[in-house]
Order: structure tokens, then sequence, then C-alpha cells
């Protein structure tokens, strides 16, 4: 059974955490002046490389593997694996400076053991160091967060993740071409993990090792990119029935329309991003092909273009209501028709 990408291309060194640069610094900075905290919480977003930058810190401090300790408290969340917790902190190290606890998901950890952790973490034995990570920092008591040097881990840019899929992808043999691995990374959402696992599906479907667009929207249920332009393209012409054709043709090719609709919000932002702040143009082409970009930037110049705030609003309310709709479309539709006969009107 091969390694799960993710695992196989896990960050081994501070050189290698990609997108957490305010994080790293600091921390190569404490070790190398061996001004090591005794605790340590890490929150921001899943996939962003908190419990990889937990073992790289714990790594860097000169521990081994043998005195560090993994608990997930999604699992083990009550006051009897605290409590086992604290009997085996009292014990030293067994070739390392430090015993290191890597806590993860710990706000999930019932209040009993959050306060039985409390008492730890304010006088822990000066070989112990620990490390909290959770992607729920608001759950956290207020306690836990003062005795800890707190780090809140960023998304990644998606130039630095389009980066890593190719990197990934070429290690493995595959070549992506240019959009395919930009649906990749905007599927990923801002997350590490969630990048490896859309790649892995894809190579692992793909027979010639040269991965298009057309098979990254076959394996991912990603509605076809230029159905979303059709969509995009007859708004700002006002044709409403062009419009409601590619949302049609796009549910009947069977792809995710909460894609789709998402995909066409990701471009409306950006017209509307290159029409008012064009300092970020750089930006905003690094996201997108060739072909894309021109159409954004094309419909950005227009003045009088149907592609404006109050059809982000209509799209954002769509994007609310249609995951409880009945006809996964019709949010969509109503949108569509409200905005574009309201353009009419004005």
């Amino acid at each position: 059974m091969k390694e799960v990408l993710y695992r196989k291309y896990r960050p081994k060194s501070f050189k290698e955490m990609l997108g957490q640069d305010h994080i790293t610094e600091v921390l190569e900075g404490s070790i190398r002046q061996g001004n090591i905290a005794h605790a340590y919480l890490f929150s921001g977003p899943r996939g962003t490389g908190k419990t990889s930058m937990a073992r790289i810190l714990a790594l860097s401090a000169g521990v081994s593997q043998k005195d560090l300790y993994e608990i997930d408290a999604a699992s083990n969340r009550g006051i009897d694996d605290i409590r086992e917790l604290r009997e085996g902190v009292n014990t030293l190290p067994f070739d390392s400076p430090y015993k290191v606890y890597i806590i993860d998901e710990v706000h999930m950890l019932t209040k009993e053991a959050f306060n039985a952790l409390l008492k730890t973490l304010e006088e822990p034995p000066s070989h112990v160091l620990f490390i909290l990570a959770t992607t729920e920092f608001g759950k956290l008591p207020e306690t836990i967060i003062s005795r800890c040097q707190s780090f809140t881990f960023k998304k990644p840019s998606q130039s630095i993740l389009k980066k890593m899929v190719l990197s990934v992808a070429t290690k493995e043999g595959f070549s992506l071409d240019a959009q395919a691995a930009e649906l990749i990374t905007y599927l990923a959402d801002g997350s590490f993990r969630d990048a490896h696992g859309v790649l892995q599906k894809i190579i692992s479907y793909s027979t010639d090792k040269n991965v298009s667009v057309e098979e990254v929207e076959k394996v991912t249920g990603a509605p076809a990119g230029k159905l979303v332009n059709e969509c995009l393209l007859a708004i700002n012409e006002n044709k409403l029935d062009k419009a409601l054709s590619a949302v049609n043709n796009a549910m009947n090719a069977g792809g995710d329309l909460k894609i789709f609709l998402s995909l066409l919000l990701h471009k409306v932002r950006s017209i509307l991003l290159l029409r008012f702040a064009r300092e970020l143009k750089s930006m905003i082409e690094e996201q997108f092909g060739e072909t894309d970009f021109k159409i954004l930037e094309t419909i950005s110049a227009e003045k009088n273009s149907n592609i404006n705030s109050a059809l982000i609003m209509e799209l954002l309310e769509a994007s609310i209501n249609m995951k409880f709709a009945a006809i996964p479309s019709l949010p969509l539709e109503l949108a569509l028709m409200t905005h574009l006969s309201e353009q009419k009107q004005a």
C-alpha cells in the first residue's frame, strides 16, 4: 500500500514549512537562544501545518521519538486521560533534554480535563514541554491560553499552494497543466492536507501521467470551467437565458453546483478587486490561467458592467440557501433572475 501524499511530503524542518514564516522565524530564534517556553499553543485552520510544526519544534529542540508523545484530544478528552498524562510528566526523559506532549484538537477536552491540565501547565517540571494545537481557538478557556506562548497559523496563499501541488506532482512523476493545478489549489481551500488529498485522487485515476483540467473536473465533481465562464459572461451581457442554461448544463453534467457557485463567486470577487484595487492585479493573475484572467480583466474595465457588489450579495445569499434547498440549483437560479431583472430596470 502506497504512503499517502500528505504523510510522505510532511515538512520535516522549519525550512520546509510553507506560508508560516511569521512563526518559524520566532521558533528558530528561540531555539538558537535556548529560550524555549514550557507551553505553546498553535491555532488556525485545518491542514495548515500545526502538528507538523509541533513535531519540528520538538525535534529541533533535541527531542527523540522516544520522548515525543502525541495525544488526540478528540478521542482522549476526559479527566482520566489527563490524570494519566500528569503522572507521566513526572518521570524523566529517556535520552532527550525534554519530554514533549503534543495535544491535538485540544479544544475537545472536557471542562474537568481542562482544569486538570491547567494545574500541570501552571507548574510543569522543567523537563516537560507542552504543544497544544486547535482549530477552535475560541473554545479554549482563557486560563489555558494565558499560560501558553500562542501562535496563529494562516491559510497559505493560492500561489504557495499551487507551487506545492506542482512540486509534489513532479516528484511523483506526473505533469499538471496550469488550469489543473489552479483548480486543485482552489478546491483545497487553503489546506495543504486537502491539496494533497485531491492530488492523491487524481494521480490514482490518471493513466498517462499528464493531468488535464478535464481530469480534475471529472475526479472531483467540479463543473467544467468553461460553463462557469459562460455563466459569468452571460451575466455581464444581461443574458438571463444563457446564464440559466450554463447552470442547467453544469447540473446535467453531474457537476457539484456548490463548487460551481463557489467558483463563480471567486471570479466575481476577482473582477471587483481588479476594478477597485489595481495593486492586487499580480496577486490575482497568479490565481488564474491566461484565458480566465483575460476574461476577468476585460470585464473589470467595463464601466456599466452587471458584475457588481449587488451581484456578490445575491450570490452569497444563494450560497447560504443552497445548503437547505430541495432543488440544488434553485437558489442560484433565483439569484440570477433577481439580479438581471433589476439591472434591466435600472
